[in-house]
């Protein structure tokens, strides 16, 4: 019988039910438990920021995906970063920070597999679940190597003021593109054209995207980077270019309906453009991860590169600051501090 740690005690969100359309509070289970010292090989890890994302939603649901949903019963699958606390793994020491996908809870034990160490003096803690974590590397390999941006060309991006969305314009605009952004309210269209540097930011709260496509984007649009899928890809597929392309990331849009999905009607316009349409899962890039930090972290320290977190304090505010995700509410990359 494994032994506790003394005087630790763990606090952590199960999945109680698949929901039906936005999680809600009976969705989940709160628990506290005691925290088993690490056995031989495992380390204990005492998460400090917890990442929420759109794909959470996708893998509380039933059914085939890139990545097997979460069990009824199972901790919550969460990004995270944490540090060591106890170990009995020669690869990690007491003192180690360190990112993986621990879980919504506030203690962690693993073998090691899937963590990854990370230098608190390179740049501050949350920017490793932003700029230099998972968003950072889906929009990094995501723009680059699906979407092959050349210099002079256009470049659309959808949740422009959120953690992919980011990455991507700033990323773009980095390699000579024009970029245009598409956001939710005054305040985030400010923030990606005045201070992420994009040339134009569209406002989808004003109405119909569609006008202001066209005034921004003239001769058409060369790669859109979709987020979030709905009317608002309909409206960028009106205006591909020839040889566009299109990267598939999320449909946020789509990820709560309680009725079928709603797919591209506009679809036909790859056909008349010759252009493509591509999805991306960022694990397929895994191995390279260490070359998107070190491009990241080298423009931060130039000076051309900005990383925006929204953190909230408190493990226990988990399922309503989730929602923020969906209704727009959220300012940069969405993260929990457990306190």
């Amino acid at each position: 019988m494994s032994s506790v740690m003394p005087d630790l005690v763990n606090r952590l969100y199960r999945l109680a039910a698949r929901p039906f359309g936005l999680p809600k509070a009976s969705d989940w289970l709160y628990e506290t438990a005691a925290v088993p010292a690490p056995q031989d090989g495992e380390l204990l890890i005492k998460v400090r920021y917890i990442s929420l994302d759109p794909a959470m939603r996708g893998w509380m649901n039933e059914g085939r995906s890139y990545i097997k949903p979460v069990a009824i019963g199972e901790v919550m699958r969460a990004g995270t970063l944490g540090v060591v606390v106890a170990s009995k793994h020669a690869g990690f020491a007491v003192g180690d920070w360190v990112t993986g996908i621990q879980g919504v809870q506030a203690y962690a034990i693993s073998d090691g597999r899937g963590l990854n160490k990370v230098d608190p003096a390179a740049a501050p803690l949350p920017t490793w679940l932003n700029a230099l974590g998972m968003p950072g590397m889906t929009g990094y390999f995501g723009l680059l190597d699906v979407g092959q941006p050349k210099a002079g060309e256009t470049v659309v991006v959808s949740a422009a003021a959120g953690a992919v969305g980011q990455v991507v314009g700033q990323v773009a605009k980095i390699m000579g593109c024009k970029v245009v952004g598409i956001a939710g309210g005054d305040a985030k269209c400010d923030f990606v054209v005045n201070e992420l540097g994009f040339d134009a930011c569209i406002d989808y709260k004003r109405g119909p995207i569609f006008p202001g496509l066209a005034k921004h984007c003239p001769e058409g649009i060369d790669i859109y980077f979709d987020n979030v899928g709905g009317d608002i890809l309909d409206a960028v597929m009106a205006r591909l270019r020839m040889h566009a392309r299109i990267i598939v990331c999320g449909a946020i849009s789509q990820y709560n309906n309680t009725t079928p999905i709603a797919g591209p009607k506009n679809y036909l316009s790859l056909l008349v453009n010759r252009a493509r349409m591509e999805g991306i899962v960022v694990f397929d890039w895994a191995d390279r991860y260490p070359e998107a930090i070190t491009a990241i972290a080298g423009w931060m320290r130039e000076g051309r590169y900005l990383s925006r977190e929204d953190i909230v304090p408190g493990i226990e505010q988990f399922p309503d600051t989730l929602l923020k995700l969906f209704r727009g509410e959220n300012f940069g990359k969405l993260i929990i501090e457990v306190v």
